[in-house]
């Protein structure tokens, strides 16, 4: 595998999963009762976007490193790859 797709493949799962951290622990303004006037109520509180980035980066690179041993110690056949990313057949 070159370097270009492991890059390619780290920032894809990176990117999927800064969606699946960015909800953890957000708090919005209504509920921590301090609405700023202009602003809406449902609006994070709090912006922990350095925290989000670096849960994202943990938690991908983790992924990634389970899902890249298991391709280089075979674990994954390249027939199966290519069987569930290529085009079907009929």
């Amino acid at each position: 595998m070159s370097n270009s797709t492991v890059i390619a493949i780290y920032f894809l799962i990176w990117w999927v999963t800064l969606f699946a951290v960015l909800p953890w622990g957000v708090r919005n303004q209504e509920e921590s009762g301090e609405v700023v006037p202009g602003t809406d109520p449902g609006a994070p509180a709090i912006h922990r976007v350095w925290g989000k980035l670096g849960w994202t980066t943990l938690v991908a690179t983790v992924i990634f490193g389970i899902l890249y041993l298991a391709y280089t110690q075979g674990l994954i056949p390249y027939d199966v790859l290519m069987a569930i990313s290529g085009p079907s057949r009929r």
